[in-house]
């Protein structure tokens, strides 16, 4: 289950952080949980429960922290370009 942020969010430090983003990641995260629990949407089980079984944060804040991140790690840059 360690390996859903690190795919969902792989390259989100370049990508404009627009509500359509953020959404479609939010949709997506418990989708991944879902199939990895062997969960099925029949099944009724809310997303908080599918968070709390896989121990996943929120996706939003995480490509947030990555961005700023990121921002950092270009301010820094002293080479010129």
């Amino acid at each position: 289950m360690q390996c859903v942020l690190p795919v969902m969010t792989y390259g989100t430090e370049t990508w404009p952080l627009t509500m359509g983003l953020i959404r479609r990641l939010r949709v997506t995260r418990p989708a991944m949980g879902r199939a990895m629990l062997g969960v099925s949407l029949r099944d009724q089980i809310r997303n908080e429960e599918i968070r709390r079984r896989t121990r996943v944060t929120n996706i939003a804040q995480r490509v947030a922290k990555l961005k700023w991140q990121w921002a950092g790690h270009i301010a820094r840059r002293t080479d010129g370009r």
